[in-house]
């Protein structure tokens, strides 16, 4: 099978790493002719273009959008000219009601995508066959989404080494405005916080006793702001739901101490410690391969 990915950075080019480790033919385009010599000399891609034009003579029965959300509309519709009939295009986005649908009405064969793995690095240079392997990648088909098409992007998620989890988009925002972009805004939250200590002494003081817990917890916060942006422009409303409730939390937690009710505290933070353990990042269990509402 011949696999086109338009945008090699940190997730397109370890999905190309990895299909072309896996004997896939597979070929790329990006905007940036030095991104394409780097995919190049690591062995990626096959061969690499900055030109979507430029398909046409790969004629691939697979195409993966791996560029910027904001940017997955705009390049399925310049691909169309170029597609086959029945080739089927998926993206990798962390949001997807607002692309799912109409992408499915401006090409009935995509897939909508987005595979939960990540590293604090981004571009060619970061990427790694192994980015996929053992984590969810999640796929949210709607009614008209093409059985064939829906089939062919979980041979490729088998491929890479990822745990296909099927439910709908609507689900899917909401899922990831918690576990994903809710701790982003938090810590970018927690490190705007600290950085207005008024004493620069006690802030350089900080920063030196900074140790595992600071940096788990402000890891994400610390990462590319478009990302963070995309995230809060496109889940608006479930994000917006996400910060309600932990605003709420963060505030009966301030009340407890406030008020010296101790023993209260200490049940919320056992609830806590319990509520943690559920989470298969916490405690690795089998990750279920259709959470409700998915077709497939």
């Amino acid at each position: 099978m011949c696999i086109a990915i338009v945008g090699l950075g940190l997730i397109g080019g370890s999905l190309a790493l990895k299909l072309t480790e896996k004997g896939y033919s597979v070929w790329g385009i990006s905007r940036n002719p030095a991104t394409c010599k780097q995919a190049l000399e690591r062995g990626a891609v096959q061969g690499c273009g900055t030109e979507l034009a430029q398909l046409a003579r790969f004629d691939p029965q697979m195409v993966l959008i791996c560029t910027p959300l904001e940017q997955v509309l705009a390049t399925l519709a310049a691909l169309l000219p170029y597609l086959s009939a029945e080739t089927v295009v998926s993206d990798v986005g962390s949001v997807k009601q607002p692309i799912v649908a109409p992408a499915t009405e401006l090409w009935p064969w995509f897939v909508g995508g987005h595979p939960i793995a990540g590293k604090s690095l981004q571009g060619i240079q970061a990427a790694e066959a192994d980015l996929f392997r053992g984590r969810p990648y999640v796929l949210t088909p709607i009614a008209e989404t093409q059985p064939q098409a829906l089939d062919a992007v979980k041979e490729l998620i088998a491929a890479v080494g990822a745990e296909a989890v099927l439910t709908d988009p609507a689900r899917h925002d909401r899922a990831v405005a918690w576990i994903s972009h809710l701790p982003v805004m938090v810590s970018a939250s927690l490190i705007a916080a600290v950085s207005q200590e008024g004493d620069p002494a006690i802030l350089e003081l900080a920063r030196t006793l900074a140790s595992s817990g600071f940096r788990d917890t402000s890891r994400v916060g610390g990462g590319i702001p478009q990302l963070g942006l995309e995230m809060a422009r496109h889940n608006r409303q479930a994000l917006l739901t996400a910060l309600h409730s932990y605003q709420a939390q963060l505030r009966q937690i301030e009340q407890l101490i406030a008020g010296e009710r101790w023993d209260e505290l200490l049940l919320v933070l056992q609830r806590a410690q319990q509520e943690w353990q559920q989470f298969p990042v916490n405690h690795p269990r089998e990750i279920l391969h259709n959470l409700g509402g998915g077709n497939g």
